[in-house]
Parts: C-alpha cells; sequence; structure tokens
C-alpha cells in the first residue's frame, strides 16, 4: 500500500474523557500480576468519544480480561455517570458477577456514588489504575484502537443517529464473532469463549465422576 501510495493515515485528534481531579473514593489496584484464567474473572471498563460533525458522540464500554469480548456497553451524548452505569448493568445482565474483580481508571464515573454502590451491590471486587497510568486498562484501550481504527475512521459518522445503528453492528456482528485476536490464539472472542465454557464443563463433569 506505501508503494502504491494507498496508505491511510488515521486521525489523532483528542479529547479527554477521564476527570479524576474529585475528591470521591479511589480504590486499589487489584490487577498487578493478575492473569485470568477462565471468564468473568476480570472486567475493563472505560470511557472513549466518537467525533461527529458539531460534535461528540461518548462510548462507554466493558471487555472480559480473558476473551477480550465486549461484555457491556453505552452510548450517550454526555459523561456523566449514567453513561457508565448503563454500560456496567448491560454488563451485569449477560454475565456472571460470582468472583469477579471490575477494574477501570480513577475517572468521576467509576467514583461515583451510584456506580460503586451498583458494583457492592453485586459483590464485585473494586480495582483502579494507579493516576496517569493507562497501562493497566491496556486490554480496553486496545479495542478502543480497534473501533477507531477499523470502523470509525473508515466511516466517518456525521451524526448520532449513525453511531447509535453502527456501533452496535461493530461490537456484537464483526469485534466480538468475527474479528480474529492474535493473543488468544487467533480467534474471535465468542469462539474462543465457547470453547473454554466447554473445556470447563468437561473438566467439571470429570471431577464429578471421580468424587461420586
Amino acid at each position: 500500500m506505501r508503494d502504491k501510495n494507498l496508505l491511510c493515515r488515521a486521525r489523532k485528534a483528542f479529547k479527554t474523557t477521564t476527570d479524576s481531579s474529585h475528591s470521591l473514593t479511589r480504590y486499589p489496584n487489584l490487577t498487578r500480576d493478575l492473569v485470568p484464567y477462565r471468564t468473568d474473572q476480570l472486567w475493563h471498563a472505560d470511557i472513549t468519544y466518537i467525533r461527529i460533525v458539531n460534535s461528540f458522540v461518548y462510548l462507554a464500554a466493558i471487555i472480559d480480561g480473558f476473551s477480550r469480548k465486549v461484555v457491556g456497553y453505552g452510548l450517550g451524548k454526555t459523561l456523566s455517570a449514567n453513561l457508565a452505569i448503563a454500560a456496567l448493568i448491560d454488563a451485569i445482565s449477560k454475565r456472571n458477577t460470582d468472583n469477579l474483580i471490575h477494574h477501570s481508571d480513577q475517572g468521576i464515573q467509576y467514583c461515583s456514588y451510584d456506580y460503586v454502590k451498583i458494583l457492592k451491590g453485586y459483590d464485585i471486587a473494586i480495582s483502579m489504575s494507579g493516576k496517569a497510568n493507562p497501562y493497566d486498562n491496556a486490554k480496553i484501550e486496545s479495542f478502543f484502537r480497534t473501533l477507531k481504527v477499523e470502523e470509525i475512521y473508515m466511516f466517518e459518522y456525521e451524526t448520532y443517529v449513525e453511531v447509535l445503528e453502527r456501533i452496535p453492528y461493530f461490537i456484537e456482528e464483526v469485534y466480538n464473532r468475527k474479528r480474529l485476536h492474535s493473543s488468544i490464539g487467533y480467534m474471535p472472542p465468542e469462539e474462543f469463549e465457547n470453547i473454554n465454557n466447554e473445556k470447563e464443563k468437561g473438566n467439571e463433569s470429570h471431577q464429578l465422576a471421580l468424587t461420586s
């Protein structure tokens, strides 16, 4: 592509989505040296922006740290805590929250009373990155880069309605079900989860047989 002058350079416009200048409670990082070995052991949460003609649309997303699958998301026109809560409720409604760690930055959305109340209500352990340390949440940052390079920059949204129509399709049909990930054996996240869930069921049946 470079030889034919076809190289496409992604735009690098930047907008801050994290406001950590607040007096709300911050939580320690529980993910240091943690390598997840099953689904719903560790969730990563974050917010990014999508530029449209005259403003921005914001996407709050949660991915599974083991499978890289997007398990919950919310779209909105503001950076209120309700946006992050929508993604959290979406994830909780579809997944298992037993012995789960929720990891995010120290942004005001994730430290808000209502957000923390939901996490504690489901006995989900709360973990947060150190201030100005995005590497602790690199997995979801990788998802955001993929979303922007492979979808947003290619399509160049103009309206809020276009975002609402295309982003769910990309997340659910393309990213979760079709896009291959080198970190999980060049499989899509949903296929990777299905294979590992079958293995876990097989192991459980084997253990049951040994104890019966």
